[in-house]
């Protein structure tokens, strides 16, 4: 099977650039199943990174063209490169292959590992969003708080030592004080930062990365001849 990691901004022309997206697209590869190939795109106009709700809607019509182009190239889903899930429901309706968003698909994976779960994420400028998607996914009541590093997207790469620091206080403080007993991390470059299995063994508590349970849920969606319902996301009458 095929599968592509869509980037909603312009990675490649960013600070992170083309070496960041490769080294992606290999962390992802290296958990793929034996016969799953995982490519990366990102989109031609858009953020270099998305810290607010603005800057999620810069990037969602050229996320979508992205996607649709994705159908047409023979993948057989799509994950979306952002916790976020920008233009998830709007890419559903304009193709039949399942795409995969990291945010809502990591909540499920988390409400059944455990009764609460807090979201570690970037900024306080995304915290409203993370809420309103918890309570979307059916979430809202075993999300026990959002907290954040304080550390823009574009610096969690340059400061690795900072990010664990951080990620560190803020997962012991959800665990103690608004009784997390699972943890996600709310930012697909924290993410990839590899820092999962370390804060587990350290934590006790299941760390869940977003990328790699999005990976692992569409293999077994594409694997199970699964996606999602055209009734719930029909294609827009004016495209029939």
């Amino acid at each position: 099977m095929k599968i592509l990691y869509a980037v909603p901004g312009i990675m490649s022309k960013s600070r992170m650039g083309t070496k960041e997206m490769e080294r992606r697209k290999n962390v992802l590869q290296s958990f793929a199943a034996p016969g799953t190939i995982v490519d990366i795109r990102d989109i031609p106009d858009g953020p270099e990174s998305i810290e607010s709700t603005y800057e999620e809607y810069l990037g969602i019509p050229n996320t979508i063209d992205l996607i649709v182009q994705a159908e047409k190239d023979g993948f057989d889903g799509v994950i979306l490169g952002c916790y976020a899930d920008p233009g998830l429901d709007g890419a559903r309706e304009l193709v039949n292959i399942p795409v995969v968003g990291p945010g809502v698909t990591s909540m499920h994976y988390a409400a059944m590992l455990g009764h609460h779960f807090s979201v570690i994420t970037i900024m306080d400028t995304v915290v409203p969003t993370i809420e309103e998607m918890a309570l979307k996914a059916g979430c809202e009541r075993k999300l026990a708080s959002v907290r954040v590093v304080d550390i823009p997207v574009l610096e969690l790469n340059e400061r690795p030592e900072l990010l664990k620091e951080r990620a560190m206080e803020e997962a012991r403080a959800a665990i103690k004080e608004d009784r997390a007993d699972c943890l996600v991390f709310g930012c697909m470059t924290m993410a990839f930062s590899g820092m999962a299995k370390e804060m587990s063994e350290a934590l006790g508590v299941p760390v869940i990365s977003p990328p790699i349970a999005s990976l692992k849920f569409l293999e077994g969606l594409i694997a199970s001849g699964l996606s999602h319902s055209k009734k719930a996301f029909p294609t827009p009458p004016k495209l029939r």
